[in-house]
């Protein structure tokens, strides 16, 4: 399959326009960076639609930017996130200051996407959109209890947003739950964990304050798929204990996953090498990996486990 059934090319620079496009029937492909979707259509596992909607140009769907907080809680203030556009490419995650730093574990996993001219192109909701388990963003996302923006046209010709968890967003192996007539229009990662604990931070999070780690498993740091992927994030304190523990799994079960039998181990408690072991084990337990020509369902829990303990090691040892 590829694109000769497409009979409309459409580039609209509005986003009613786009959604609008969207609405109408038998609706439209989106093609923002098309680093996935090409190699989809060409292999046949993708049947485009008539209409080829290209979003490259909106806008409304591009940026960086910190919302301080404009959406109030009464039991705990403000709520600011750092706030990234559909559009925003691998490569600005990596060098934009902001995302650097509020979330440097995002900026660590962009280094290790595809090549150079990939990450010049891809997006960041085309690899949310995409679904893969084994997509690179989607572990660090999920540790950073992220927020996707869907957007859609109303019938009055007003946008609408609704806003999902980003663990509810992926259903399943290249399925996410976005309508036909929506848009991911953006993503927004809390600055803040639950209870106002920072846990966001520039650097290599070691000693006191935020600690973060990634790992993408794999022959090479990028361009391979990975067979397992992990992302790790929590607060410790003066006192050397762990709280808003954060463990992200990718491409061991059907959508990325939390190891939350793993961070219950380590909520509340400090980091030796005993404890650092039996939450990497209950991470190797709680996984659901498949055998499949990049990884056994083994090898994958054998990494799951030896990783994970390695980078908590390293926690504690900082």
């Amino acid at each position: 399959m590829t694109f000769e059934a497409v009979d409309r090319y459409v580039a609209p620079t509005q986003l009613r326009q786009a959604l609008a496009l969207l609405a109408q029937p038998g609706g439209a492909t989106v093609l923002a960076g098309g680093t996935d979707l090409m190699p989809q259509a060409q292999a046949g596992r993708l049947k485009p639609a008539r209409t080829l909607l290209n979003i490259r140009r909106i806008a409304e769907l591009d940026g960086v930017r910190l919302d301080e907080g404009s959406e109030r809680n009464p039991a705990h203030g403000p709520a600011p996130a750092l706030v990234l556009g559909a559009l925003v490419t691998m490569t600005r995650l990596r060098r934009d200051p902001l995302v650097r730093a509020h979330a440097p574990l995002l900026a660590e996993a962009a280094e290790h996407f595809a090549s150079e001219q990939i990450r010049n192109t891809a997006t960041l909701g085309g690899n949310l959109c995409n679904a893969s388990p084994a997509g690179d963003t989607l572990t660090p996302l999920l540790a950073l209890d992220a927020e996707v923006e869907l957007v859609r046209l109303a019938d009055d010709g007003t946008v609408l947003a609704r806003r999902l968890p980003i663990g509810a967003f992926f259903t399943g192996p290249g399925r996410a739950a976005r309508g036909a007539d929506e848009l991911l229009g953006a993503v927004r990662v809390p600055v803040a964990a639950p209870g106002a604990v920072i846990r966001i931070a520039v650097g290599t999070g070691t000693g006191t304050g935020t600690v973060w780690r990634f790992h993408k498993g794999g022959t090479r740091p990028a361009l391979d798929i990975s067979p397992i992927a992990i992302a790790l994030v929590a607060a410790r304190g003066a006192d050397g204990l762990l709280g808003g523990v954060r463990i992200a799994l990718g491409a061991v079960a059907p959508t990325p996953m939390r190891a939350q039998r793993a961070e219950a181990l380590l909520e509340g408690r400090r980091l030796d090498a005993g404890l650092a072991a039996a939450a990497a084990e209950a991470a190797a337990a709680e996984c659901r990996p498949i055998d499949d020509v990049r990884a056994s369902a083994w090898y994958r829990r054998e990494l799951v486990r030896n990783m994970l303990q390695r980078m908590l090691d390293d926690v504690a040892q900082a």
